[in-house]
């Protein structure tokens, strides 16, 4: 399979299937000299651990960390970093009904006609579990951000219809939909308890913010920072949209409006507003950089549907096993991970964009 190598120079390969013996990660371009421990990984991985609450699958997997190579003494070493999670609590006989069917809302069918076959357990390869390899490789990411000053935290916007009217990052912290409003997150939680009465799911919005970037990390054309942001959230397989700064309201607004006028401060040009996310020209412009993506409604519910199987006959489904009835918390982690990765790839890429740079690294090795 192609495809499962994302980066440049901070490359992180993912690997492994929901109910396969391990899932992991390989990254490759992490700098020597970043402290790193199997305890500090767990951290980020905890956060998307299923089980932790009414709101989360009953799935009981421990994700523990094992790092495998790459890491002495409590520091990276420059070379690869492997790292593995075991799989324990896989309930395989759970998705016998649909060997044969086609699942409203899942790759079933993609996957049968590009292999000939499909894994069919929890969906193998394009289940929600592969995102503990980003995760992975998204604790590294931030870890290193974070000695070059860069923060990155993402949160649950919405749920359904309900939105967050104020933000409180000690909240957040503890809160089991991620939201950074304690009033909004109880609303939340009622909304989503009524449609899994119903054996329905919900989806939701997260946001994420990049603290601390420099001006003139991105490229001006294809390999735009936002572009690259754009491809690392939509790769995340619930995901259906994505955008950054105001995004689609653009399209209402007036260039009178959507200009972010500069000023002076301190000696260093500022923005006045921050329509554009953070991004100019496909270049971080200093600000905050804001992005959103749109989490689709977990396709796995209970309720009857109508579907296919293999043989071309139309047959009504239910699902059984354990599922989220909302995907939105457990990926505001995956989310951050896939930006701090994006991030951090384009800051060390950046590094060859100046003559002065370059000698700075090298002149003290004549």
């Amino acid at each position: 399979m192609a495809g499962s190598t994302f980066g440049n120079i901070y490359r992180v390969t993912t690997w492994g299937e929901s109910h396969g013996a391990a899932l992991g990660a390989v990254i490759d371009g992490c700098p020597a000299g970043i402290p790193m421990s199997e305890e500090f990984i767990q951290e980020y991985l905890d956060r998307r651990k299923p089980g932790q609450s009414q709101f989360t699958t009953s799935r009981r997997e421990g994700d523990k960390a094992e790092i495998l190579s790459g890491i002495f003494d409590g520091v990276t070493l420059g070379t690869p970093i492997s790292v593995l999670v075991r799989n324990s609590d896989q309930h395989s006989n759970d998705y016998s009904n649909i060997e044969h069917t086609f699942r409203p809302g899942h790759a079933d069918l993609g996957f049968t006609e590009k292999y000939g076959f499909r894994d069919y357990r929890g969906g193998g390869r394009s289940s929600g579990r592969e995102t503990i390899g980003r995760v992975i490789g998204g604790a590294i990411a931030s870890e290193v951000l974070y000695k070059l000053g860069v923060s990155v935290k993402a949160y649950t916007r919405s749920i359904g219809p309900i939105e967050i009217r104020k933000y409180d990052e000690t909240v957040m912290r503890s809160d089991p939909l991620c939201m950074p409003d304690a009033d909004a997150s109880r609303e939340a939680q009622d909304y989503i308890a009524e449609k899994v009465r119903d054996h329905d799911s919900v989806g939701g919005i997260i946001e994420c913010r990049i603290e601390g970037l420099p001006v003139g990390i991105g490229e001006p054309v294809f390999d735009k920072l936002d572009a690259e942001l754009a491809k690392a959230v939509m790769s995340i397989g619930a995901v259906k949209g994505f955008e950054i700064g105001d995004g689609f309201a653009v399209a209402r607004s007036l260039g009178s409006e959507n200009n972010d006028a500069f000023y002076m401060k301190d000696g260093f040009v500022q923005k006045k507003t921050n329509h554009s996310g953070g991004t100019l020209g496909g270049m971080s412009d200093g600000d905050c950089l804001i992005l959103r993506c749109a989490v689709k409604p977990t396709p796995s519910i209970a309720k009857e549907q109508k579907t296919v199987n293999d043989c071309g006959e139309e047959v009504n489904l239910k699902i059984t096993g354990r599922h989220d009835p909302v995907i939105v918390p457990r990926a505001v982690v995956v989310v951050e991970s896939m930006a701090a990765m994006t991030v951090l790839d384009m800051m060390l890429r950046n590094t060859s964009a100046k003559i002065d740079t370059i000698e700075k690294a090298y002149r003290n090795c004549r």
